[in-house]
């Protein structure tokens, strides 16, 4: 299964957060399972980040590279077909991070890990 994380999956991954579901740890430790990081996700640290919103304990252009290399989690970018996706989805979820992401799950495939109960109201396989 192809497995793109929340922002917040990608955090409570790297601390080793018990805010992580079973379910959700069993899958992303599962090897069959290809998991992705979103360059959404990427700026949505950055930018909470840079507003003093997010701790972490290095700048995340060292931090986020780091922790997906040792997890063995994929950088997915941002593709223009998955941009353009962004009008076919009802306006639910008011932070654009969220609904980017679902976008990029639809596009590609992806079954997106998160705990959002807004995003389960989308088009796409959302998994906690």
């Amino acid at each position: 299964m192809r497995l793109l994380l929340d922002t917040c999956t990608f955090l409570w991954i790297a601390s080793g957060s018990t805010q992580l579901s079973r379910r959700a740890a069993q899958l992303f430790s599962d090897p069959a399972n290809e998991v992705f990081l979103s360059a959404v996700s990427a700026w949505e640290i950055a930018v909470k980040y840079s507003l003093g919103r997010l701790r972490l304990p290095g700048p995340p252009a060292e931090y986020i590279p780091s922790l997906r290399e040792r997890h063995g989690i994929v950088a997915l970018p941002v593709k223009e077909e998955e941009a353009l996706y962004l009008p076919r989805i009802p306006s639910l979820h008011r932070d654009p991070f969220d609904r980017m992401l679902v976008c990029q799950a639809v596009v590609n495939g992806m079954a997106l890990l998160t705990p959002d109960p807004l995003i389960v109201q989308y088009p796409v396989r959302a998994i906690w």
